[in-house]
């Protein structure tokens, strides 16, 4: 059993909303079922963390949902700035109930563990101090990150952290959910967002910490393997 990870997938089977327009991205989810396919089995855990599906409701994504639940493994997804499907906790996991999408979870104030590792993560947000509903934002999303480190260091599991925004991005710094990070002593954060050119001012270390760049069409549209695990709940 193996841990992989890929974001940004930006699926949009239910809407005309085609990425096949921008330069790389060119038959991308025949690439991506195909590399999928290739690496992920049955008893694998993909996390993808952010901007899955370009519906705006629930019922917009169906399609993209369905997809998802017809590749090997199991998927846990964190909100993206563009999933604007995301509804409660509640709703989207009576969703994926309804519609028997067994293999579709989402991580949400919450943290899967599989006895000694722990899946944490939250969306974050950028915020450089100017605006006061920024503020209630990443105050909430530093809770949501806050809630889902101390659900695993209760557990006594070792956190993996995954966020759709990366808190570093060229001379910008979310001193916010780094003082969150180093809280807890995170050494290694997954995060996606960043696409084509901007790639260049993707973070990879900021002190004492390495970011590692999910979006898929910086990794090849293949899962990322991020290691062994046991199996996550």
């Amino acid at each position: 059993m193996r841990l992989f990870a890929i974001s940004d997938l930006h699926l949009s089977f239910g809407v005309d909303k085609p990425m096949d327009v921008f330069p790389g991205w060119e038959n991308h989810i025949t690439r991506l079922k195909n590399n999928w396919g290739k690496t992920v089995g049955a008893d694998d855990t993909v996390v993808i963390a952010g901007d899955v599906s370009w519906g705006i409701s629930l019922c917009e994504s169906l399609d993209d949902f369905r997809f998802l639940d017809s590749l090997s493994g199991k998927k846990i997804i964190i909100k993206g700035n563009h999933d604007y499907w995301w509804s409660t906790a509640a709703k989207i996991n009576n969703f994926f109930e309804t519609n028997g999408f067994n293999t579709l979870s989402i991580l949400h104030n919450n943290c899967y563990t599989d006895g000694e590792l722990a899946l944490c993560g939250t969306r974050g947000w950028v915020y450089d101090g100017s605006g006061e509903s920024d503020l209630k934002v990443i105050n909430r999303e530093c809770g949501r990150l806050e809630r889902s480190l101390s659900l695993a260091s209760d557990a006594g599991a070792s956190p993996i952290v995954f966020l759709h925004y990366p808190p570093i991005y060229g001379d910008y710094v979310c001193e916010e959910i780094v003082s969150v990070l180093k809280k807890y002593g995170i050494k290694t954060v997954y995060y996606g967002h960043i696409h084509g050119v901007g790639a260049h001012k993707a973070p990879t270390e900021f002190d004492g910490i390495s970011f590692k760049i999910l979006s898929a069409d910086s990794v090849g549209f293949a899962p990322v393997l991020i290691g062994n695990c046991g199996i996550f709940k």
